[in-house]
């Protein structure tokens, strides 16, 4: 439980970030630019603690329950995304548009990785399998991620340059996380010692960038046509969506007779989005003219809610043993 209430703490604290871009947008340009240079610096340095931390000897171990870590990234990567293509062809305005690309954005990311392994661990489920899912996931989404989006992106007036937004994800994402693994056995002892800082520390550069894309979203009024409506509607197929995929994953589980502790980890691992992938991409896949705080609106309430739902059910079959 003191996990969980850790967790709702970040969405809670995600909430106030929102209301107080809302209420001090940035308005200076040069304000905007040191916001916008602390966020790329501290993005390179999450990579890159993300990197120390990232054990080559349990990754070694995790790749044997191959089944298991297919069926995650498949649910993660191509299930998830399939869900949402077909509703492509009820696009017909510019603002159901912009949310079917932020559907499908969302669809596109990578596993979150700090919630899985917390949920799988009070679930008791495959722990060791958690953890080496939740590490590739992201590794996978700097490549698959961007492919997604330039479906589609690319036939939109937008540009979508390949080259240099691979460039960026490598200087500012995998260059880290290499340089990180690289130093592992030099400082990999000190990150885990602060393991809890260093989370502190990627909370906060992620609670910044949403401050920066939601004041942008505010200052623009990027979000005044965003109706009630389309708000409800949203969170609606947000929850459907995650339901779906949560049973989808529980059938496929049994149909490859999964053991409870290999289902739990299926289920927890597949279902999950990462909102710090989401706000990093972001910056990174679109350019300013497109409205950021409309594309991470579903993200944000996907988290939200997926923390929630998974907190319960965590509980609930922590129970189931004891």
């Amino acid at each position: 439980m003191k996990y969980i209430a850790n967790i709702d703490r970040f969405a809670l604290f995600t909430i106030v970030v929102i209301m107080l871009a809302y209420v001090f947008p940035i308005r200076n340009a040069n304000v905007h630019h040191i916001v916008d240079w602390i966020s790329t610096i501290g993005i390179s340095f999450i990579f890159f603690f993300y990197g120390l931390k990232l054990s080559p000897d349990k990754l070694k171990t995790g790749l044997r329950n191959w089944k298991l870590h297919i069926l995650i990234q498949v649910a993660t990567f191509l299930i998830f995304p399939l869900i949402i293509l077909p509703f492509y062809f009820w696009v017909d305005t510019p603002q159901t548009r912009n949310i079917w690309l932020a559907f499908l954005f969302l669809a596109a990311l990578p596993s979150t990785v700090s919630s899985s392994v917390v949920f799988v661990s009070i679930a008791k489920g495959n722990l060791p399998a958690a953890i080496f899912n939740a590490s590739i996931s992201g590794l996978i989404g700097i490549v698959v991620t961007p492919l997604w989006m330039g479906l589609f992106m690319s036939n939109q007036t937008l540009h979508f340059d390949f080259s240099s937004i691979y460039l960026k994800l490598f200087l500012e994402i995998l260059l880290p996380v290499i340089v990180g693994v690289l130093l592992q056995n030099q400082f990999g002892k000190y990150a885990l010692q602060h393991s809890a800082t260093l989370t502190m520390f990627d909370k906060s550069i992620i609670l910044l960038i949403i401050y920066k894309s939601f004041s942008d979203a505010f200052a623009q009024q990027l979000l005044d046509a965003v109706s009630f409506k389309t708000v409800v509607f949203i969170t609606v197929a947000v929850l459907l969506l995650f339901f779906g995929m949560y049973a989808i994953t529980g059938l496929l589980s049994t149909f490859f007779s999964f053991d409870r502790a290999d289902k739990i980890t299926a289920q927890f691992c597949g279902t999950k989005k990462s909102l710090v992938h989401g706000t990093v991409f972001s910056s990174i896949l679109f350019p300013t003219t497109f409205p950021i705080g409309m594309l991470l609106l579903p993200l944000m309430l996907f988290h939200s809610l997926q923390l929630f739902i998974m907190g319960i059910i965590a509980t609930k079959k922590s129970k189931e043993l004891s």
